[in-house]
């Protein structure tokens, strides 16, 4: 994933995410303590896919449940989206699953009075627990880039998608090199 606009929130989630995933023992020892990152922790939020395909908010942070004007815990996450961005929403979801990478969404949240304010929601999945099904639950931080004060305080009733930057699950492998050899003598 390409992340060189990304907000420096989401920046740190996804360094914190790539540690756990290269050495899942030492990072709680090495990594950065939550209390540095008070503003990003009250946006985090839990989803996990059910049976029918939902995806049940197990736990949200009290920014977002502000933002949103209600709390989301128990409540299917894609119901924040409608129509195409709703199907777009539960396939990028999905991709992030099947892949088992971080995905970031760009769009916008606009009020019932039509104030809005850009969004960048990154989702991740959490690490598999022993007895569960791989990648069911996903950590996710929803991130106002600016304007939040526009919002008057009115809650985000609307969510668009303008952008979904999905996984990147490129393998790094050797590279390839030319080397030349010129030999004097040989024709």
């Amino acid at each position: 994933m390409i992340d060189r606009s990304i907000h420096p929130n989401t920046r740190i989630l996804l360094d914190a995410w790539r540690r756990m995933q290269a050495d899942p023992q030492s990072h709680g020892l090495t990594g950065p303590d939550a209390s540095d990152h008070e503003n990003l922790i009250d946006r985090i939020f839990v989803v996990e896919q059910r049976e029918d395909q939902s995806w049940l908010v197990r736990t949200s942070g009290t920014m977002l449940n502000a933002l949103i004007g209600r709390n989301l815990v128990n409540n299917n996450y894609l119901d924040l989206w409608t129509g195409p961005d709703r199907a777009m929403m539960a396939a990028f979801l999905e991709a992030i699953r099947f892949d088992g990478a971080p995905g970031v969404v760009r769009g916008s949240g606009e009020t019932l009075t039509g104030e809005r304010v850009e969004l960048e929601i990154t989702l991740m999945p959490l690490s598999i627990e022993a007895g569960r099904s791989p990648r069911l639950r996903m950590l996710g931080l929803y991130q106002t880039l600016g304007g939040e004060p526009m919002l008057l305080g009115q809650p985000v009733f609307r969510h668009r998608i303008s952008m979904l930057v999905p996984p990147d699950t490129r393998k790094l492998g050797p590279q390839l090199r030319l080397v030349g050899n010129q030999r004097k003598g040989l024709h």
